[in-house]
């Protein structure tokens, strides 16, 4: 099978070995703040720039390749109940099961609309209806779900919506702005990089969005790096987070200085499944994580580890884990996999903080990072939340956009 497999998938690179899919899309913003200092100039007219903080909600759920049901609330997940945010940036893995039809065929969209489906009913507090096809704002036909307003939904409810979204495989990232704020959105793109079978297909990899608020370019990367516990695999994880740096590209746009690489934005967070794991005796690990030891188990964590020899994503930043181990759990409970006698059983599968939110850069001010008690799938989601400073230009005297005031 797996000798197949890598025949069929090398027929198939042979067609998209240039294929790390972007999708860009223009707008008529200015260029981003790597041109602008303390003033900006755009055609006659002389702007002042100056800075305003938006609170940025980051998501990241590895859901095992189970279909979500249509009664799933998001709200948990979407931290609602909590004070709501400017942009939400939703990133999943595995939205598909990893399998030889999923990797190779043309990806089916079904899965995606139905996370954007109920995203937008969880944001929106809506319920909803009929499906029916339109175009999305990048030219490609869609299948959404319209919604109604509940009797209990407020008239002033602020409203949100997808600014962008793409998937790759079981990778899918998606992104919602209040509506208020999409005349401030532009210059999005999308650059695609696979590190999975023969380093290129997407059973493994990064989706990567870029936009600019204002005069400020922000990069997300959502990816599933390598899996493995045994040790040594931590550096098959490196190479990954390595390609998928040196890889991804956003196409250039005319006129536009805008950045390409996705150290070059000026905010940078990266979500997913890393899969890093724990460096300990699993008997060790185990009563550990029972006792809620975190610190002394994150004394142990690979990419902790990783980033502080300078071996993967350094200079980057993470908040601290105060929250148990997120993988990995038998589906339907809370149990970790291989707990009690199903250990003498299964095949080990060692409690990991593999879903994890890092960042880089300046800008950026981490304010909650947590994790969400959800069953669906064998590994538990995580957040974090964000305030993201950003330069807007204006005219003297007029009033700012922002919304989080």
């Amino acid at each position: 099978m797996v000798v197949e497999l890598i025949m069929e998938a090398s027929n198939i690179l042979r067609k998209r070995v240039n294929d790390d899919t972007s999708v860009p899309h223009s707008g008529n913003m200015p260029e981003a703040s790597a041109q602008s200092s303390n003033q900006a100039y755009f055609g006659s007219q002389e702007y002042c720039i100056h800075h305003e903080s938006f609170k940025l909600f980051v998501g990241t759920w590895n859901v095992g390749g189970i279909r979500p049901p249509d009664n799933l609330n998001l709200d948990k997940l979407l931290n609602t109940q909590d004070t709501m945010a400017d942009i939400y940036v939703l990133g999943f893995q595995e939205i598909v099961p990893l399998n030889a039809g999923n990797i190779l065929a043309a990806e089916n969209s079904n899965i995606s609309v139905k996370w954007n489906s109920l995203i937008k009913v969880a944001l929106n507090k809506r319920t909803p209806t009929e499906d029916t096809l339109q175009k999305t704002e990048i030219g490609e036909s869609q299948r959404i779900y319209p919604l109604r307003t509940q009797s209990s939904t407020k008239s002033n409810a602020t409203d949100y919506k997808c600014i962008i979204s793409k998937q790759m495989v079981g990778i899918y990232i998606t992104i919602w702005a209040r509506t208020e704020l999409h005349q401030y959105i532009s210059n999005l793109g999308v650059s695609c990089v696979g590190c999975g079978i023969l380093g290129r297909l997407g059973n493994k990899g990064s989706v990567s969005i870029r936009f600019c608020l204002h005069e400020t370019s922000f990069c997300f990367v959502c990816s599933h790096l390598a899996s493995g516990g045994k040790e040594g695999d931590e550096r098959h994880r490196n190479v990954d987070a390595a390609h998928i740096l040196a890889r991804t590209l956003f196409l250039p746009e005319p006129f536009q200085h805008l950045p390409r690489k996705i150290l070059d934005h000026d905010r940078v967070i990266w979500l997913g499944d890393l899969n890093y794991r724990i460096h300990l005796p699993e008997d060790t690990m185990r009563s550990l994580v029972k006792n809620k030891e975190w610190s002394l188990l994150l004394e142990n964590d690979q990419l902790i580890a990783e980033m502080n020899k300078g071996r993967a994503f350094e200079e980057w930043h993470e908040e601290l884990i105060e929250f148990a181990p997120t993988y990995k759990y038998d589906q339907n409970s809370d149990d970790y996999y291989g707990t009690g006698q199903k250990m003498k059983v299964k095949r080990m599968r060692a409690p990991a903080w593999c879903d994890r939110i890092i960042w880089f850069g300046k800008g950026l001010k981490q304010i909650q990072y947590n994790r969400v008690e959800s069953r669906l799938s064998d590994h538990r989601p995580v957040y974090a939340r964000f305030n993201a400073y950003v330069e807007v230009a204006k005219l003297p005297g007029m009033q700012g956009s922002n919304l989080s005031s």
